[in-house]
């Protein structure tokens, strides 16, 4: 079981990496282009304040499960 904790830690990173790339160039730079104030204001909210929340909290939960934190031995 401590294996697959690990495996799902690289599971857990690769999914901030997906995170960090559609919040960035998905969702949040593409509102930029429009002249539309309220897009400007949703552009900057998930680049400045969404992203770092879900990319640092998928990659450190990961990275932690990668090291074995949560191994049952601990």
């Amino acid at each position: 079981m401590d294996t697959l904790k690990r495996l799902l830690g690289i599971v857990w990173i690769a999914l901030a990496l997906a995170a960090a790339y559609f919040c960035i160039f998905e969702f949040g730079l593409p509102k930029f282009k429009t002249d539309k104030q309220e897009d400007t204001v949703f552009g900057i909210i998930i680049l400045f304040v969404l992203t770092p929340l879900i990319v640092l909290g998928l990659g450190v939960f990961g990275f932690y499960a990668l090291k074995g934190e949560y191994d049952a031995e601990k």
